[in-house]
């Protein structure tokens, strides 16, 4: 049976017997990646065994991940203006009004998912920045970095603003408190 699981933050690659046994581990001990969808093609004429190997273990390849973030960011930010200017349009176009509490409250979560994303944002920009100067100084990942790239805060944040999108699109689709026509 092969199988992975986490080790010092990374997922390692195991094998053991299916009627029991010891666990080995497949991985080598210097491994600093992740191993992910692990799987064994059912009609193979002989075993085999294929995952994706992922890494991103230095500062120069964190800097460049988060650098990339950044284009994803700014296009949440582009959807968020247009998604907010089509829906204004569809508010005049119907006939709910500006007045109607689902469509300020949309408009406010609107706000404050915008106010959570941004601030969200600010930690991995710091660990970008520091990616960045490490990277420029060939120097390892440093604990600060770890640290930066694992706030839990930050993670609270952005899944906060992610939540609160989910809430206006259920305002957007249900309407409460809209007449039914």
């Amino acid at each position: 049976m092969y199988f992975t699981a986490e080790d010092g933050g990374n997922e390692k690659l195991y094998s053991t017997r299916i009627d029991g046994g010891k666990v080995q581990s497949l991985s080598s001990g210097d491994d600093k990646g992740t191993f992910t969808n692990l799987a064994i093609p059912t009609l193979a004429k002989k075993p085999l065994l294929y995952a994706n190997w992922e890494s991103a273990s230095s500062p120069g390849e964190i800097a460049l991940l988060l650098g990339l973030a950044r284009i994803g960011a700014v296009l949440v930010v582009f959807g968020m203006l247009v998604a907010l200017a089509f829906g204004l349009w569809l508010v005049h176009l119907g006939d709910w009004g500006y007045g109607a509490g689902w469509v300020d409250a949309a408009i406010a979560l609107l706000v404050v998912a915008a106010f959570l994303g941004a601030a969200g944002g600010q930690v991995p920009k710091r660990a970008r920045l520091l990616a960045s100067r490490l990277a420029g100084d060939g120097q390892p990942v440093s604990d600060e970095l770890r640290a930066l790239l694992r706030d839990r805060r930050t993670l609270a944040v952005n899944y906060g603003s992610a939540l609160l999108v989910v809430a206006i699109v259920v305002l957007m689709v249900w309407k409460p408190g809209a007449s039914q026509s």
